[in-house]
């Protein structure tokens, strides 16, 4: 199968033809759900299958709180399906971040 077409928006740290899209499957699926772009997900969608993202995604350590409910949302999953708990963003370090 032809690799997915992706835009650098998700991947602007990485060599994109060094990735190896089954072997990174994971590593791939958080890249664009937390910084890709609409048909970026369309592409990883049609790549991985809605079945393999749903099973790949719940090992994420990676994905916010907004993330994860998107996922359940479209790969109806639940939270308790996620193996490892919830990235929480601080509250303190945005409001440094945003100078506020």
């Amino acid at each position: 199968m032809d690799k997915p077409i992706l835009s650098k928006q998700a991947f602007w740290d990485v060599d994109m033809d060094s990735i190896d899209y089954e072997k990174n499957a994971l590593f791939v699926m958080e890249s664009v759900i937390n910084s890709g772009s609409l048909e970026d997900f369309r592409s990883i969608k049609r790549f991985y299958g809605d079945k393999k993202i749903a099973k790949t995604i719940i090992n994420t350590k990676e994905l916010g709180p907004k993330e994860v409910n998107f996922c359940c949302h479209v790969f109806k999953l639940k939270l308790q399906d996620f193996i490892y708990p919830i990235k929480k963003h601080s509250p303190a370090l945005s409001a440094d971040y945003y100078g506020a």
